[in-house]
């Protein structure tokens, strides 16, 4: 259960502390791109989000990556001026390795950041990076999705009996025995 419980837990992508990342030795920040940094019925990026990338970019790699295809991830990629992958098989970590070692980064260099405990929480774990959860953007999901939510709700309701995190409370940095 472990391998699905987030390092860091916020509202949204606008809400973590990436200066507090920075000082942890985090050079890359890898994005999951559906309900986190947009909904996903939209084909442009919100001019909130756009401001946040440009922020980020002077002081970490960003890169998307998604399940979803080329064509759906490439605009965003494009327009957030970042690299990406698509097909990424979350959480098998094909992804991710292909980051990795494109960039030349150490697992704890790289911090994942995403809305789905199934996926984007397990493969940063899988590969020891932070894993920092945010809430879904929208409540409409890929058709995929739908069982991964039905199961990451038994998730957390197990999380919450042993008192390690509840839904809608937000905290910066926790770790579980």
């Amino acid at each position: 259960m472990k391998k699905f419980f987030p390092s860091i837990y916020q509202k949204t992508i606008h809400d973590v502390d990436y200066a507090q990342l920075k000082k942890k030795n985090v050079t890359c920040l890898i994005f999951d791109l559906d309900n986190t940094i947009a909904l996903i019925d939209e084909k442009k990026v919100n001019k909130k989000t756009e401001e946040l990338f440009q922020k980020l970019e002077k002081e970490f790699t960003i890169v998307i990556i998604s399940n979803n295809t080329r064509k759906r991830v490439e605009p965003y990629a494009k327009e957030l001026r970042c690299d990406f992958v698509s097909m990424a098989w979350k959480p098998f970590g094909h992804g991710f390795r292909k980051i990795k070692k494109k960039y030349h980064l150490k697992k704890e260099e790289m911090a994942m950041i995403g809305d789905q405990l199934m996926t984007d929480i397990f493969v940063g774990n899988r590969f020891t990076a932070h894993s920092i959860l945010v809430e879904p953007l929208g409540k409409k999901d890929l058709k995929v999705t739908t069982f991964n939510r039905f199961l990451e709700k038994i998730l957390f309701r197990y999380f919450e009996k042993k008192n390690w995190m509840k839904r809608g409370v937000y905290y910066e940095e926790k770790e579980i025995l």
